[in-house]
């Protein structure tokens, strides 16, 4: 009996650790097989608004895409200045583009003013003799006449005397006599006719001196007139003149010889096309606005003038500037003194970028500069895009304070010369390592040990440039090297102490004119160095990117002067 419990025993035992061991194991194989920190997305260094949740390469720049783990934040996507959308939040804010181009610039102007007569064409009749008007023919307001019509028959006895005079007189005093007749209102074809008047006939004719219309009429069949009283005002119609008034803002659009299209509500559905011929050139000093004068043909039809004389019309100045830099009204916004839009860079952001505003056409605006011919600038969505760059710069850190940038002496001639010499070497080997020839690179840092020795020996008396030509003279060693790599490794030492020393003389008096030039993810390509890497190259040559060559040439930024070096 003892034995069969002691058997039992030890099988409950063996039973109990068994259970327990496979508890353990159990919870063994459910723990974490490792510490390896989570992948959020895979985002772009140089275009941070470029991501993905899968590896891949930036399709802005071609730049294989940097893995952001939890935890890290990422890199900035802009500063606020660049504001990145997802395609979800294009959608919802309706974003639209349209492209900044070169084309003519139209402008309609809006005028209004009155129909005058042409004054040029505009006569007044007057007596030339006393007498007694007999007969009228132009007896009423708006008779058409011609030129060479009679208007009226007067009877003026100091007339009559000098025409029988004239019929009797030969020689010189014949031609005194008709000289006489001029001067009291008869034409030559009149005095020429007097040899044929009948002797009994007491009237002569006062004609019409031009075809128009009778617009005054100031005399009636037997009234009296004395010499110089007014009988009648002759207006020609044929040419009207659409006289408007220009403002000072207008000035810039308005030219003789513009076409204008004029209409008015007495004839609807009509439009009358004519010329500037004329702008005031004296400024009204109250209103700052002069008058301009478009002349309207006139023609008669079914016996009377479309365009009445006194007559309210309006006008429409069409005017289209040569080819210019132009984007849609709706493009700019104008934040105080700015004008800003937003471009889009591609891959769902939007820069903002301020612009200078020419002149303003009826749908379009000049573009000064701020933007290139074909940039996508934002049309629709613009003013909730700014709303969110403002929020992503109010939550940014506070901008410091730059240091006030170091005084320069003026160069000396030498000093120009050396330097300019020094540039064109360093220029060569960014060349070379832009365009992946390490032969090349090789070649051209041949010199470059004996022209930093020069550069160091005409900047030496500057004491305040000591320590950045001890950094330089200690990065100026260049032998033949058998890799590309470590090629760029020594010239990214190199231009470090380069730029630190030679950027600030760009605001030197006599400095040549040279660039510098930045790659903000060198430490992607060279280990342990800062995100931004710069170096120098000559005026004349566009930037290209000597740590990363043909994978990432054109991914670089300008350093303009005054801006802070890292």
């Amino acid at each position: 009996m003892k034995t069969f419990l002691t058997l039992i025993l030890l099988v409950a035992a063996a039973a109990a650790g068994w259970f327990l061991r496979g508890n353990h194991s159990s919870s063994m194989s459910t723990a974490p097989a490792s510490t390896e920190r989570k992948v959020l997305f895979y985002q772009s260094a140089m275009h941070p608004w470029i991501k993905s949740d899968k590896p891949g390469r930036c399709t802005i720049c071609g730049m294989e895409l940097t893995p952001v783990y939890e935890g890290d934040k990422g890199f900035d996507a802009g500063g606020g200045d660049v504001v990145p959308l997802t395609q979800n939040q294009i959608q919802v804010m309706q974003v639209q583009t349209v492209e900044a181009k070169v084309q003519p610039l139209m402008k309609t102007l809006r005028v209004a003013g009155m129909m005058d007569d042409d004054e040029r064409r505009h006569r007044i009749i007057s007596a030339y003799v006393d007498g007694r008007v007999d007969q009228l023919f132009a007896n009423h307001h708006g008779v058409e006449v011609v030129a060479g019509e009679p208007l009226a028959l007067i009877y003026s006895p100091a007339l009559l005397q000098a025409e029988r005079e004239y019929r009797q007189l030969t020689g010189e005093l014949k031609k005194n006599t008709a000289l006489r007749l001029r001067q009291m209102g008869l034409t030559p074809a009149q005095i020429e006719a007097l040899e044929k008047k009948p002797a009994d006939a007491l009237n002569s004719e006062i004609l019409s001196p031009l075809t128009g219309t009778v617009v005054e009429h100031d005399v009636y069949e037997g009234q009296y007139v004395t010499m110089g009283q007014k009988l009648f005002a002759i207006a020609d119609f044929s040419i009207m003149w659409f006289q408007f008034r220009a403002y000072e803002q207008d000035m810039p659009w308005i030219k003789l010889g513009q076409k204008v299209e004029v209409t008015t509500p007495s004839v609807p559905g009509k439009t009358f096309t004519g010329e500037i011929t004329f702008i005031d050139p004296n400024f009204d000093e109250a209103t700052r606005s002069t008058q301009v004068r478009v002349e309207l043909p006139n023609p008669l039809v079914n016996g009377r003038r479309e365009l009445l004389h006194r007559l309210y019309a309006d006008g429409s100045v069409k005017v289209e500037l040569r080819e210019v830099l132009t984007v849609p009204k709706s493009t700019v916004m104008q934040t105080g003194p700015e004008a800003v839009v937003y471009v889009d860079q591609g891959g769902g952001a939007y820069a903002r970028s301020v612009v200078k505003i020419g002149r303003r056409g009826d749908s379009l605006l000049e573009i000064l500069s701020g933007i290139k011919p074909g940039d996508k600038i934002v049309t629709n969505g613009n003013l909730l895009i700014d709303g969110q760059a403002e929020m992503n710069r109010s939550f940014m850190s506070p901008v410091q304070p730059m240091a006030p940038a170091m005084a320069m002496p003026d160069l000396t001639a030498p000093q120009q010369q050396v330097i300019s010499n020094f540039i064109k070497v360093a220029d060569a080997m960014a060349a070379a390592l832009s365009a992946d020839d390490l032969a090349a690179f090789n070649k051209a840092s041949e010199p470059a040990m004996m022209q930093t020795g020069e550069l160091i020996d005409t900047l030496k008396s500057n004491a305040a440039l000591k320590p950045k030509l001890d950094a330089l003279d200690k990065a100026r060693h260049f032998h033949g090297f058998t890799d590309i790599m470590k090629a760029r490794i020594a010239f990214h030492t190199f231009s470090t102490a380069v730029t630190a020393l030679i950027e600030p003389l760009r605001t030197a008096k006599g400095a040549p004119e040279f660039k510098v030039w930045e790659c903000m993810m060198v430490n992607q390509i060279i280990p342990d160095v800062p995100a931004k890497g710069r170096w120098v190259q000559l005026g004349t040559r566009p930037g290209h990117n000597p740590y990363f060559g043909a994978d990432m040439l054109e991914c670089v930024k300008e350093i303009k002067p005054g801006e802070a070096l890292p």
